[in-house]
């Protein structure tokens, strides 16, 4: 009889870890060794938390066997976990010194408190297995669209069961108004997987850009397989969206495939985004051609593009303003986030005031600076001349051949424009001295004195002032606020320097002020063009004189 119940016992116990790992789907082997722990922890409650005590139980039979760990050793310190030579022989013969040693343990009758103990150390087992199971399962799919059903909303949250884990749709992360109710069928993008102490926390979106491009995805083949791809997508949740494709294959229409037969395939996604409206746009590599068609509905007139700042004009007839804005600005701030452009929208009538002001304004200041009446100083601003310098420095020849202009009169509308630079240079060395530029500043290649003093005004006063600036400090920077494009000027922001002449002004300053060495910045450059660094050491002074001549660094 005694024999029989051992056998249930242990036939028990190989139910209990398949049942175990069916439910929570691990691997058996996991369950098994969780319950080895447990007996184990309780043995050593048992014989003494000092012994090293082991236990296993066979994955066929099922069979437990208890058994106290002794390591060989020449001098025994702790008798509980080691045996001399001699004694070790007396349990196996050819024992030597470094081997471990175990005798069998009586089988451990388990008492209620062993058995509630044991019993807790195979639950947090169990548990922390599912919890590696899970965030291993679910961080791969990181970037996927899940299905799931809702079990319950908290405080706005929703709580989603993934069948073989929870996730959590948080409030921001959903749609505006959407309500779910419990057993509700749900899709969202998986946004992230973090481990917390509480378990791997799943976060789901509905909200995210990603997500209606992974729903165009499953809806649309060409895109699956890689035809039609889509290049950018902007989001005003629940209300409209703007996505851009282009196709890899020109007999195939992007926008045509992503809208489908009568609409089908983005009517689809429209009703899984609760009726989101959505302006399915084609791509160009041209920013011009791309934000013109990102714009649409509205028609557009011109444009004219920076492409240092990042920045478009949109000049568009004056009955098209209030269409290319769109209702609070969400035609054009989805615009702007889908070709990454910060967009100015102006309408015809208001470019032709700013034209005129423009005009107005330097026709005034050529008036003043060269000392001419109005109808000569239309005529230089109507031949393109935008400042004085252009006149003081360009070819005689571009001012006598101005109508009504002789070689005389140019030389002489010239030589008052060097007259006036001379004066306002002047002026500019005085405030910069008030300011307290230091004369050092001067030997900087490229600073001109009107960049003094913007740097005075700015803090910058040494040259390692200037050494110590990013380029973002010279020319300003764009940053997205709320989806929109926010921008910072810098201290050089009117200057109309670009990025590349930001930084060899940056680095000039830095080389006189010994920060780094001519050569150092030398080998660095042909490296970014291309040039092979190896070439550099070979080069000498005279040519890499040449080479940095560009920063005007001596």
């Amino acid at each position: 009889m005694a024999q029989t119940g051992i056998s249930a016992n242990r036939l028990e116990l190989l139910q209990i870890a398949d049942a175990v790992a069916r439910e929570k789907t691990i691997d058996r082997q996991i369950v098994i060794a969780a319950m080895e722990d447990a007996i184990q922890k309780a043995a050593k409650t048992r014989y003494g938390a000092e012994n090293d005590i082991r236990a296993t139980i066979d994955p066929k039979s099922g069979e437990t066997r208890l058994v106290r760990a002794l390591t060989v050793v020449e001098l025994v310190e702790n008798d509980s976990t080691e045996v001399n030579l001699k004694d070790a022989a007396k349990i196996k013969k050819d024992a030597k010194v470094g081997d471990v040693l175990t005798e069998d343990l009586p089988p451990l009758d388990f008492g209620r408190v062993a058995a509630q103990n044991a019993k807790q150390v195979i639950v947090q087992k169990v548990r922390d297995a599912e919890r590696d199971r899970q965030f291993a399962e679910y961080k791969d799919r990181i970037g996927t669209i899940v299905n799931g059903t809702v079990k319950r909303e908290e405080h706005g949250h929703v709580i989603v069961d993934l069948a073989r884990a929870e996730g959590i749709v948080r409030r921001d992360e959903k749609l505006p108004r959407e309500s779910f109710k419990y057993g509700d069928r749900i899709r969202a993008y998986v946004s992230d997987v973090r481990r917390e102490p509480r378990g791997p926390q799943i976060f789901l979106s509905r909200t995210r850009p990603e997500f209606m491009a992974k729903l165009f995805a499953q809806e649309v083949p060409e895109i699956y397989d890689g035809i039609v791809e889509i290049k950018s997508v902007a989001r005003d949740p629940g209300s409209r969206a703007k996505i851009a494709v282009i196709s890899k294959d020109s007999s195939i229409d992007p926008v045509g495939a992503c809208v489908g037969m009568r609409g089908a395939r983005v009517q689809a996604v429209v009703g899984e985004l609760q009726g989101e409206k959505i302006d399915i746009i084609q791509w160009s590599a041209d920013a011009a051609t791309f934000i013109v068609n990102a714009l649409a509905p509205a028609e557009v007139a011109k444009v004219v593009l920076d492409e240092d700042a990042e920045r478009i004009e949109v000049v568009v007839p004056d009955e098209q303003l209030s269409l290319a804005i769109g209702r609070r600005g969400q035609n054009v701030r989805l615009a702007s986030q889908l070709t990454g452009w910060a967009i100015d929208i102006l309408t015809e009538q208001e470019e032709q005031e700013r034209r005129k002001k423009e005009f107005e304004e330097r026709t005034a200041l050529f008036q003043e600076a060269l000392d001419v009446d109005e109808v000569i100083a239309q005529l230089l601003v109507t031949e393109g001349f935008a400042n004085v310098e252009e006149i003081a420095f360009v070819d005689s020849n571009e001012v006598s051949n101005i109508e009504g202009f002789d070689e005389n009169f140019a030389t002489e509308i010239q030589t008052r424009a060097k007259e006036f630079l001379e004066r306002k240079e002047v002026e500019l060395d005085e405030k910069r001295k008030a300011l307290g530029v230091k004369d050092e500043l001067t030997e900087v290649p490229g600073v001109t004195t009107a960049m003094l003093v913007a740097f005075g005004e700015g803090g910058v006063k040494t040259v390692e002032d200037l050494a110590d600036c990013a380029t973002d400090d010279l020319i300003g920077w764009t940053e997205k606020v709320g989806g929109e494009s926010k921008r910072h000027p810098g201290m050089l922001d009117t200057s109309g320097l670009s990025k590349t002449e930001a930084e060899d002004l940056i680095m000039s300053a830095r080389v006189v002020a010994g920060w780094v060495s001519l050569e150092d910045v030398i080998k660095k450059r042909p490296a970014d063009s291309g040039t092979e660094a190896a070439d550099i050491p070979e080069t000498p002074q005279s040519e890499a004189e040449a080479l940095f001549a560009k920063t005007g660094a001596t």
